[in-house]
C-alpha cells in the first residue's frame, strides 16, 4: 500500500516562517496532513485591537498574539506534544497581559485531572499570566477560568468550588468556597463584586460575591438552572436566564420551561421580565457560546427559537413586553455578541449558506443585516478586540486560523494550505420516512468502481461543513476523510437527524436516540445512496464515526451487516440502558427501558457479521470506557472479528497528537484490508 499517493500541501505564512514541505509537490504522509497547524480559543482584549490564540501543531500547542496590522509574536515556548491543554484565554482590558491556563481539561475543568502523556506524576492545572510585551509566564496557581478586574491589577480564578484572587507580588487568597463549581465568573463594572454561576449537577444558582465584606448573595434561587448572567452597564442589575429540563415525553405545546429574570445587585430582590410562551420556541436552547447581553440602550439581547430557528431577539430591561426578532429567516444563529458601543449585534450563521458560516452585522435599531464574511469560507467565532474584528476562518484546504475582518479577511498568523485536497460537495438525500439529509461528498481519486465509506459525526448536536472545521476534533476527522479520498475511497459525511443547522424540527426530530434511533434511518440511507452510485462497489462500503457517530457506527454494523462491510468504531455507546424519571410509572419505565435497549447496538448483535475496529482512550469522561469493553467481549463470544487500539490515560477528544496518529493509521489499514483486501 502507497501511504504517500495524493496530497501535496503548500504552507504560506504571514510574517511568519513555517518548518515543513514548502514547495508544491511535496509529497506528504498521513502524519504530515495530520500535523498541520491548527488554531483554536480566540480571544480579544477589549480596549485595544490585540488578539490571542492557540495554535496546535502536530500537539506542541503555544499561545501567540497580534495587534492589527503588526506581526503575530508567539508567548508561550512549549515544545512536546504533552497532551497538556491550553484554554481559557483572558485579556485584560488594557491588552497588557493575558491570561491563560495549562493543563487540566477545558470540557471538565474540575473533574480529576487527565495525564494524557502518561507522566510519572499527573500534571496540574495552572493559571499563568504572560505580558503581552514580553518574558515568560509567570505561574499563579491551580485553577482555571481566569478572570482580569476592570483596572487589570487583580486576577480572579477558581477550582473545585472555590474563588481565589491573586494580584502581582502578592500571594492568591482563597475568597470563598461553594458547594458546586463555579462558572462564568465575571467583575462588575466597579471591581467591587464578583458573578458566578454555582453549578450543582441537577441545578444552578447565579450568585454574587462582595470583595469587601465576604458576603455571598444568592439571586433569586429556584427550582432549575439559572445561567448566563449579565451586568447591566452600570452594575446595578443582573440578567439571567432560568429554565428548567420539559419531562420525558411532554408534549412540545406544553410549559412553560424558561424565563429571563433581573435581579437587584444590592439587595439580590428579583423578578420574572420575560417567560417563554408555549409553542415552539417554549424549551430552552443556547448558541455555543455566551448567551445573554445586555445593551447599552437597556435591552436584554438573548436566543430564541420562535421561528423555529435560533435567532436573536431583543427584550426591553426595563419593561418586558414582546421580544423583537433581530434576525430572521430559515437559519440558525451559531454564535453572537455586541460590539464595543453596544449598538450592533455580531453574529455567525449560515444564512444563505446551509452548509457554512460566515459573519453579520445588525444593528439593534433596525435597517437590513450586513454581511461582513461571504465566499466559499468558513468563518466562525467572531471576537471583538478594541474596534477591530477577528474571526476563526477555514475553507476547503486551508485549515482553522485566526483572520482580521478588513474590506477582505486579513490572516492574523500562519495559514496553511493543503494542495491537492478534493473539493467536497453538498448533496442531499432522503430517508426511508421522507426526511432529507443533507451531507458533504468526498470523490474518491479512482477509476471504475471503487470502495466508499459513510463518516458519521459525533454530538450529536453537530454539523460537518464544506470545509475545514473550526473544531479540532472535526478538523483530524475532515482531513482523514480528505485523505481516505486520496486514496481511492469516495466519503459521505452525513449530517443525520438530532444534529444542528438546518432548524429545530430536524434537531428535536422525534423517536432519535434512547427514543427510537430514528437518526439511524438518515445513516441508512446515505449508505443506500453510495450503494446506488454506478462509482461505487456496493458491495465495499464502510462506515466509521467517533462517540454518538461511533453509535451509529456501531449500530449499522449490528443492523445492517449487509450493506456495511466493516467499519471503524472511535469511543461509541453501545447500550443506552440508564435509569428513567421516577415521574414515569412503573410500567412506563419498564417500556422506557426496553425503547433504550431495542434502540442499542446491543440489541443486534445476533445480525453482526461485519469486523470492527474498536478505539477508545481509558479516561474517557464523555462516554465510559466500559462501554467499548462490553461490546468486545460480547463480539468475542459471537466470534464476530474485530480489532482494537486502546490508549491509556487518555481522554474522548485525544489529547495528544501521536493518539491521533495512531488512531488514523489503523483506520486506513484496516480499510484497506477490509475493504480493498489489500495487506498493509
Amino acid at each position: 500500500m502507497n501511504m504517500l499517493r495524493g496530497l501535496w500541501l503548500i504552507f504560506c505564512a504571514a510574517g511568519l516562517a513555517l518548518s515543513g514541505p514548502s514547495a508544491a509537490g511535496d509529497r506528504v504522509t498521513l502524519a504530515d496532513a495530520l500535523a498541520l497547524p491548527v488554531a483554536s480559543g480566540l480571544a480579544g482584549a477589549r480596549d485595544v485591537p490585540r488578539f490571542a490564540w492557540v495554535e496546535n501543531i502536530a500537539g506542541v500547542r503555544n499561545i501567540w498574539t497580534a495587534d492589527r496590522g503588526a506581526p503575530a509574536r508567539r508567548l508561550t515556548a512549549y515544545s512536546a506534544d504533552d497532551g497538556q491543554q491550553l484554554y481559557d484565554l483572558m485579556f485584560s482590558d488594557n491588552g497588557r497581559h493575558l491570561a491563560f491556563v495549562a493543563g487540566g481539561d477545558g470540557e471538565f475543568p474540575d473533574d480529576d485531572r487527565p495525564n494524557a502523556g502518561q507522566g510519572a506524576e499527573t500534571p496540574a492545572q495552572q493559571v499563568f499570566v504572560v505580558a503581552t510585551d514580553g518574558g515568560a509566564p509567570k505561574r499563579v496557581g491551580e485553577g482555571h477560568s481566569p478572570a482580569f478586574d476592570p483596572k487589570g491589577e487583580r486576577l480572579a480564578y477558581t477550582r473545585k468550588g472555590e474563588i481565589w484572587l491573586w494580584h502581582a507580588g502578592a500571594a492568591p487568597r482563597r475568597l470563598a468556597e461553594v458547594s458546586g463549581d463555579v462558572t462564568a465568573l465575571q467583575w462588575s463594572p466597579d471591581g467591587a463584586r464578583l458573578l458566578f454561576v454555582d453549578n450543582r449537577d441537577d441545578h444552578s444558582f447565579v450568585a454574587l460575591l462582595d470583595i469587601a465584606s465576604a458576603r455571598l448573595t444568592y439571586l433569586d434561587p429556584g427550582l432549575g438552572y439559572s445561567v448566563e448572567p449579565a451586568f447591566s452597564p452600570d452594575g446595578r442589575q443582573v440578567a439571567f436566564i432560568r429554565y428548567v429540563d420539559p419531562p420525558q415525553g411532554a408534549d412540545d405545546a406544553a410549559g412553560p420551561y424558561w424565563s429571563i429574570r433581573i435581579a437587584d445587585a444590592a439587595s439580590g430582590a428579583a423578578h420574572v421580565l420575560w417567560t417563554a410562551p408555549q409553542g415552539i420556541g417554549g424549551r430552552y436552547y443556547g448558541t455555543r457560546s455566551r448567551n445573554l447581553f445586555w445593551s447599552s440602550a437597556g435591552e436584554i439581547i438573548f436566543p430564541w427559537e420562535r421561528s423555529g430557528w435560533v435567532h436573536a431577539y431583543a427584550l426591553d430591561a426595563k419593561n418586558g413586553g414582546t421580544p423583537r426578532a433581530l434576525t430572521r429567516g430559515a437559519f440558525e444563529v451559531e454564535s453572537f455578541l455586541l460590539d464595543a458601543p453596544g449598538r450592533n449585534l455580531i453574529y455567525a450563521s449560515n444564512a444563505g449558506d446551509i452548509d457554512r458560516r460566515h459573519v453579520w452585522r445588525q444593528r439593534l435599531d433596525g435597517g437590513a443585516p450586513e454581511a461582513m464574511t461571504q465566499g466559499e469560507g468558513i468563518e466562525s467565532n467572531p471576537t471583538i478586540a478594541g474596534d477591530a474584528l477577528a474571526v476563526i476562518a477555514s475553507d476547503a484546504r486551508r485549515l482553522a486560523h485566526p483572520a482580521l475582518i478588513a474590506r477582505q479577511l486579513q490572516p492574523l498568523g500562519k495559514i496553511v494550505e493543503a494542495q491537492g485536497f478534493v473539493t467536497p460537495e453538498a448533496v442531499t438525500f432522503t430517508a426511508e420516512d421522507g426526511v432529507q439529509v443533507h451531507g458533504q461528498l468526498f470523490l474518491g481519486r479512482a477509476n471504475g468502481k471503487r470502495p466508499a465509506i459513510v463518516f458519521v459525526h459525533g454530538g450529536p448536536r453537530r454539523q460537518m461543513l464544506l470545509g475545514f472545521h473550526p473544531s479540532g476534533y472535526y478538523s483530524n476527522t475532515y482531513a482523514m476523510n480528505q485523505y481516505l479520498a486520496a486514496q481511492g475511497y469516495t466519503v459521505l459525511a452525513v449530517n443525520y437527524r438530532s444534529g444542528t443547522g438546518y432548524g429545530q424540527a430536524f434537531r428535536e426530530a422525534r423517536d432519535t436516540g434512547r427514543g427510537g434511533a430514528s437518526e439511524y434511518r438518515d445513516v441508512l440511507a446515505a449508505g443506500r445512496w453510495l450503494a446506488a452510485r454506478e462509482d461505487v462497489d456496493a458491495a465495499r462500503i464502510g462506515i466509521w464515526g467517533g462517540s454518538w457517530g461511533g453509535y451509529l457506527t456501531a449500530l449499522a454494523l449490528a443492523r445492517d451487516s449487509a450493506l456495511f462491510a466493516a467499519g471503524v468504531d472511535l469511543h461509541g455507546v453501545h447500550t443506552l440502558l440508564r435509569t428513567v424519571p421516577a415521574s414515569l410509572s412503573p410500567k412506563a419505565q419498564e417500556a422506557a427501558r426496553q425503547l433504550q435497549w431495542d434502540s442499542s447496538p446491543m440489541a443486534a448483535l445476533d445480525r453482526w457479521k461485519s469486523p470492527v475496529l474498536l478505539i477508545h482512550g481509558d479516561d474517557d469522561r464523555n462516554v465510559p470506557f466500559w462501554q467499548s469493553l462490553l461490546l468486545a467481549r460480547e463480539l468475542s463470544a459471537r466470534r464476530i472479528p474485530f480489532q482494537e487500539r486502546t490508549f491509556p490515560n487518555e481522554r474522548h477528544s485525544f489529547f495528544r497528537h501521536q493518539s491521533w496518529l495512531l488512531s488514523m493509521e489503523a483506520t486506513e489499514a484496516f480499510f484497506e484490508a477490509t475493504l480493498r483486501g489489500e495487506a498493509k
